[in-house]
């Protein structure tokens, strides 16, 4: 069975969509997938093994040029791409009116969210098959058990294995135990003081750990280097693709981050993961992983460095017990 799953942002929307992948390739080995992202997230979908082809979609884009004829021929690209691979499915795991439409040009039957599920109600006009899932689940588990109902299996919710592989790939230069401290995001008030990251790299260096840290903007890379000339042994990743940066993440002993992508993408790793929310609830869409973490500062309040290295070496620690209970090293 061919099934196209239509998760086009944002990029932490498409890591809560990996376990699904997981429990269907455990419970029907006959499914295969494709995948439709924004082109932006091609990379990180790339990461999961048993996804085949991966179309690309530029909504983003295409919505600051919608009258210009490029825009409309990427479009008709795509839409006799999706419609020459002829699926026997389509998942529109996203529940939006855009990912509704972009569904709509496979040609194919779609699964989604019921009216009292979706996102957008108006993205259910567009489906031949619709499923109840709870709102009050979290991202992950309603994906799960929407492709449970569309693919015909219950998913066991008592494990959680996003199936993604890290990238092949070394930071030159650098040997030992790696943190990587994620400081970027995409809102001001989601950002942790410089001051924190500077002093939480300090503490990880007292700890015989080499931190790490990139940027994807200006003001991410003055960042970067103010933490790195306060912390001269801490490395600074220039920018670099999103497979480049998923290679190092993955390989890193520790990682803390802001509410952001990346953040997610470490905690599916399975690696250790202090997520610090300050402006935003991580309510539904927090990370979740095996040993992912997230300290919520309250009302008015901060989260100290200090309050940051004592979750960390309590996941540290309770992944050393694990390995050594599984005898994994």
């Amino acid at each position: 069975m061919k099934v196209l799953i239509v998760k086009t942002s944002s990029m932490g929307d498409v890591i809560h969509t990996f376990p699904a992948v997981e429990d269907t390739s455990l419970n029907r080995p006959d499914v295969t997938f494709d995948w439709c992202v924004e082109e932006a997230f091609a990379g990180i979908v790339g990461l999961h093994p048993a996804i085949d082809r991966i179309h690309t979609v530029a909504i983003r884009r295409w919505r600051k040029a919608l009258f210009d004829g490029g825009t409309w021929r990427e479009a008709a690209t795509l839409r006799r791409a999706l419609r020459d691979c002829r699926y026997d499915l389509v998942i529109d795991a996203q529940g939006l009116l855009k990912s509704a439409l972009v569904a709509r040009q496979a040609g194919a039957p779609i699964a989604g969210f019921d009216r009292s599920s979706a996102r957008e109600p108006s993205a259910t006009l567009f489906y031949d098959v619709t499923n109840a899932v709870p709102r009050n689940l979290h991202a992950i588990e309603r994906t799960r058990r929407l492709f449970g109902l569309a693919l015909g299996y219950q998913p066991d919710l008592s494990r959680l294995d996003s199936g993604i592989v890290a990238p092949a790939g070394t930071l030159a230069g650098i040997a030992g135990k790696t943190a990587f401290l994620l400081h970027g995001t995409s809102r001001e008030d989601k950002k942790w003081p410089i001051q924190d990251w500077i002093e939480t790299a300090r503490l990880f260096v007292e700890r015989g750990l080499t931190p790490v840290t990139t940027w994807s903007n200006d003001r991410e890379k003055a960042v970067a280097e103010a933490i790195a000339k306060a912390v001269p042994s801490t490395v600074v990743v220039p920018k670099s693709s999103l497979a480049d940066i998923a290679a190092i993440i993955g390989r890193s002993t520790l990682v803390i981050g802001a509410d952001t992508g990346l953040t997610h993408l470490a905690s599916a790793f399975g690696l250790p993961t202090v997520a610090v929310f300050l402006a935003t609830e991580p309510g539904l869409t927090g990370p979740r992983g095996p040993y992912a973490s997230t300290l919520l500062a309250a009302p008015g309040g901060r989260i100290a460095p200090t309050d940051v290295m004592a979750e960390a070496d309590r996941l540290l620690e309770r992944q050393a017990r694990d390995e050594a209970v599984t005898g994994k090293n």
